[in-house]
């Protein structure tokens, strides 16, 4: 169940940080993002912001729901599968995608690199592995 709860809590916590920048907040917004050469190579607008928000904060609800704190009725392989599909998705992300992001990224002078290497990778692994023992326990 601490793998679901610490899942749940992060997730939330991500879910709040992207529904702050689509309403318009910029705290952390030039840090989440990578760059070349000092330019973002992504530009997200509000929409997609709120979009990550409401992913994110669908995964802390399966989570809960796996816990038991969600009373909802699901069955309970689109839970199970849902972790599964939660975990690999963190785990593809903490690999990348070879330029930019993740454990094989090319460019890694920047500011985003750095943060990548050393926080949003270790804390995609952790999300990752949590989700698989979370169908477990």
């Amino acid at each position: 169940m601490i793998y679901a709860l610490l899942n749940t809590l992060i997730l939330l916590a991500l879910s709040l940080l992207h529904a702050y920048w689509g309403f318009g907040g910029r705290w952390g917004w030039h840090e989440a993002l990578p760059e070349r050469d000092g330019v973002k190579v992504l530009k997200p607008h509000a929409v997609d912001c709120f979009v990550v928000a409401l992913g994110l904060a669908l995964f802390a609800g399966l989570h809960l729901h796996r816990m038991g704190w969600l009373p909802v009725s699901l069955p309970n392989w689109i839970t199970q599968y849902g972790l599964w599909l939660i975990g690999g998705l963190f785990m593809i992300r903490a690999i990348g995608e070879f330029r930019y992001v993740g454990l094989f990224k090319q460019i890694r002078d920047s500011r985003f690199a750095y943060l990548d290497t050393r926080f949003y990778i270790p804390l995609c692994l952790v999300l990752s592995a949590n989700a698989f023992l979370t169908n477990y326990y």
